[in-house]
């Protein structure tokens, strides 16, 4: 993408912002539990005693919260965690500071003591996002994918140029954290309903400034790698219908490359900015390696789209 274009991308959550959220809400206690607005039963709205709020997301099993909090840090490796919410983690403790105005409340959330959970910044106004084109149209009528063409670049309005540079990063980072619930949920649906994808992507709303919010990332890298067999036959080939990615998107994936050193900057970030970290622990051997294949596999598609 031009750097005029990329400079009329909105900015997301300023890292100076995100770092005072994280900071407060760490300190502050949990004021209320309220149920809906953040996905699953088992979650909650908390109202925090600083005046903001927060979703709290409890996992069905420990891996997902794991995976909510490595795919965070990962956006922040890649130069692009401004499109997330400041995600922090948290410990259920009934009887500690944070959660004893709540301690009635808990005890209904059937949330066991001691379990990890995250706590995720509520966002106002944020409304649906429906696949542009081309994987609206091309997938909705049973084509294959296929990449970006310059003629159909042409043809856009600045806001759809601008919403563009925002999915190639979205389509890259969903492929590396092998995220399965958002778009590629959708095209997987397709084959039940091919209108699928004129309804609103999951777990991907727009902020009121156009700029996309990628929420709820607990599918990434630990529960996603489980499931790769099933579901990079959809994750692959949209990766490969972008040809056209942020500079500094293709700058951090060929340094990840060339050092080898994708889980262990992933671990450096997590271990020096989440205190719980050690609660949930870090990638296997293995899910680091496939961490690296996978950002290997992302640096050979970037020079093939180069040398077109």
């Amino acid at each position: 993408w031009s750097r005029e274009l990329e400079e009329q991308v909105p900015p997301g959550f300023a890292a100076e912002e995100a770092a005072a959220w994280l900071s407060a809400a760490r300190a502050a206690r949990v004021a209320s539990l309220e149920r809906g607005g953040c996905g699953r039963s088992s979650n909650r709205l908390a109202r925090l005693s600083d005046g903001s709020r927060a979703c709290v997301r409890y996992g069905i099993n420990p891996e997902q919260i794991q995976g909510e909090a490595l795919s965070y840090h990962l956006a922040g490796v890649l130069g692009m965690q401004e499109r997330l919410p400041p995600m922090a983690l948290a410990l259920v403790e009934a009887r500690g500071r944070q959660w004893e105005p709540v301690r009635e409340e808990l005890r209904g959330s059937h949330w066991a003591e001691g379990a990890v959970v995250s706590l995720t910044r509520w966002v106002d106004n944020l409304t649906a996002v429906v696949a542009p084109a081309p994987w609206g149209a091309e997938a909705g009528a049973g084509r294959r994918l296929q990449p970006l063409s310059a003629g159909e670049l042409v043809g856009l309005s600045p806001s759809q140029l601008v919403e563009l540079v925002q999915w190639s990063d979205l389509i890259l980072f969903d492929y590396l954290t092998a995220n399965f619930d958002r778009l590629v949920s959708n095209l997987f649906s397709l084959q039940w309903d091919p209108r699928v994808m004129r309804r609103a992507t999951s777990n991907l709303l727009r902020a009121p400034d156009g700029g996309l919010v990628f929420m709820d990332n607990e599918a990434g890298l630990v529960h996603g790698y489980r499931l790769l067999a099933m579901w990079d036959p959809y994750n692959e080939p949209l990766l490969r219908s972008v040809c056209v990615f942020r500079e500094g998107t293709a700058r951090r994936v060929a340094e990840l490359h060339r050092r080898r050193s994708a889980a262990a900057e992933l671990r450096r970030r997590y271990r020096a900015r989440e205190p719980l970290w050690a609660r949930l622990g870090f990638l296997s051997e293995r899910q680091a390696e496939l961490l690296q294949a996978r950002v290997d596999f992302v640096h050979r598609h970037i020079a093939h789209c180069r040398a077109q």
